[in-house]
């Protein structure tokens, strides 16, 4: 055992602040782009916003002053790994007013309840236990808790809690504090008084097979016609199974695309959607005072700091829409097909090609096509959607995205009566030049949510 020292020569990528924050605007969407600015604006008064890019000569200057030389953007876009830095980005609010502000918020199906509770002729340990109650509903209006949890929270016997809650499902919209569906539907045919036999006892005993459609076995098994249970299944579909679901408040989600696609003539143009984003340059004012030699050594050191932070600031905003620009082109110059013809006609697209095609890492393309929408003549898109791996269909590969399109379209012009079954549609795919399996029809089914065929029957 000894102890001896060794010279070991290594190249590591040191991430600098400046190059965290050039990799974080790099896969911001437009939204936190303008956000990022905004912060900037306030905490750097150096830079400023001006209406029209004129601020290129000025930062020309400013790098010929400072000695900055030109970065090599694809080594550290390429090398760096995001989820291993841990880094996170910060969003905050728009700052600038919106109509959204200004437009009226209705009331959830918590606070629409509790506004009859509180106009009802209640004791106040009656009040509270109705509170517990509707604090105790999901989002559908369901009650999640037994009488005897609710009773014991608040300190009543179950014939009080029974009688309040009771009293709730009486409240607007009918059907709400339910226990389960049956008892949603129940509440509701009591309190618009029909009186149908055949749909109580619908309701009662037979929902599961009502759901598999099942009319012919409903009527032999209460022994009433088939048109009496069409009657009786037709009222039953007209009531409300998640009654809460109208006053639902969840925050609508707003998407500003980044990227336009226009047709011209023949031809497809890429645009960026650069419309709020502002436009930076150095402040004049703190150019002029960095030369002078009478400043304090703190305060000349301030400047020349914010002066990098803010040079930096615009080139990385500059490389990050000449990036996106670069991958947005190359993704439609792939999927053309789909700019003319639409979804049924995606090609498959891996994130290789458009790197190979543009001389970038996938990391890059990955990381500029995250939370990225595209506004085009067939609708709105994340880019990555246009990334799809294929599938051997046939002849040809054909794009996931493709086939179920051509599953979807095919579903929405079958005849409800009589709906495709799997196997139907494999052969109708085939007649489109596409041959996959029937597990595969029934797995891409599955996954846009389709039911199958017995479900998709239309029965009345």
């Amino acid at each position: 055992m000894e102890i001896k020292q060794h010279l070991r020569l290594t190249q590591q990528l040191v991430m600098t602040p400046q190059l965290q924050q050039a990799i974080k605007l790099l896969q911001l969407s437009q939204l936190e782009l303008i956000n990022v600015i905004k912060q900037e604006l306030e905490t750097n008064p150096l830079l400023e916003e001006v209406k029209e890019d004129n601020g290129q000569e000025i930062l020309k200057n400013l790098e010929e002053e400072q000695g900055l030389s030109e970065f090599d953007w694809e080594n550290y876009l390429n090398d760096f790994n995001l989820k291993e830095s841990g880094l996170e980005i910060e969003k905050r609010e728009e700052d600038t007013a919106s109509w959204e502000n200004f437009v009226s918020k209705s009331p959830s199906l918590t606070d629409y309840l509790l506004w009859q509770l509180n106009l009802s002729d209640l004791t106040e340990r009656e009040r509270k236990l109705g509170e517990i109650i509707i604090g105790n509903l999901d989002n559908n209006g369901y009650l999640k808790a037994s009488i005897e949890d609710l009773a014991k929270q608040a300190n009543v016997d179950k014939e009080q809690a029974a009688q309040i809650l009771y009293k709730i499902q009486q409240f607007d919209p009918i059907g709400v504090a339910a226990r389960d569906l049956k008892e949603c539907l129940l509440l509701q045919v009591r309190h618009l008084g029909i009186d149908n036999p055949v749909v109580e006892k619908i309701i009662k005993h037979h929902l599961h097979r009502l759901g598999k459609k099942d009319l012919k076995g409903i009527a032999r098994i209460l022994k009433v016609p088939i048109e009496g249970v069409k009657e009786a299944v037709k009222i039953i579909l007209s009531l409300e199974p998640k009654p809460g679901r109208l006053y639902s408040d969840e925050t609508p989600i707003y998407i500003i695309p980044d990227v336009y696609v226009y047709k011209m003539d023949n031809d497809f143009v890429v645009v960026l959607n650069e419309e709020k984003l502002p436009q930076l340059r150095i402040n004049d004012y703190y150019r002029v005072l960095a030369k002078d030699n009478d400043l304090p050594s703190s305060v000349r050191e301030f400047i020349q700091n914010k002066f990098r932070a803010a040079i930096w600031l615009i080139k990385s905003i500059r490389q990050r829409q000449k990036t996106l620009y670069q991958v947005a082109c190359s993704i439609f110059k792939f999927q053309r097909e789909f700019l003319d013809k639409g979804v049924s006609y995606l090609r498959p697209l891996i994130l290789k090609d458009v790197a190979e095609d543009l001389g970038l890492h996938e990391s890059t393309v990955s990381r500029v096509t995250s939370n990225k929408y595209a506004q085009t003549p067939h609708g709105l898109f994340e880019l990555k959607f246009f990334f799809n791996p294929g599938i051997n269909a046939g002849q040809n590969s054909v794009a996931s995205a493709s086939v179920k399109e051509n599953i979807r379209e095919i579903i929405e012009a079958e005849d409800p009566r009589a709906p495709y079954s799997d196997k139907e549609i494999v052969a109708l795919l085939y007649k489109r030049g596409i041959k996959i399996a029937r597990r595969t029809v029934s797995k891409y089914r599955e996954s846009m949510g389709i039911l199958p065929s017995n479900q998709r029957r239309k029965i009345i």
